[in-house]
């Protein structure tokens, strides 16, 4: 069986109500894009289900959004090794909490 991993994005309307946003097509590098580009807005909540855990990224994935988006284009194989070295910065900090 295959390593399944997705986004769940609430989306808050306010009286008209909340709106999970889930395709598990959808990679993080997009949901980032998606929030930079104010297709998502209102959010409540980002959480990344991945095998048997929820981790709430909502602070993370706004915070990556927020970047200047006028940066110099990486090349793809950077931006993995960059994804790599973010990941781990949490992760150290997540241990760091315990």
């Amino acid at each position: 069986m295959a390593f399944m991993q997705y986004f769940v994005v609430m989306i808050d309307y306010g009286r008209r109500g909340r709106e999970a946003v889930v395709d598990p097509e959808v990679t993080r590098r997009q949901v980032i894009s998606r929030v930079a580009s104010g297709e998502y807005r209102n959010i409540s909540f980002i959480h990344e289900i991945a095998e048997n855990s929820v981790e709430d990224v909502t602070e993370a994935i706004l915070t990556e959004a927020a970047l200047p988006q006028d940066l110099p284009q990486v090349p793809p194989e950077e931006i993995d090794i960059q994804a790599i070295r973010l990941d781990h910065a949490r992760d150290l900090r997540k241990h760091e909490q315990t």
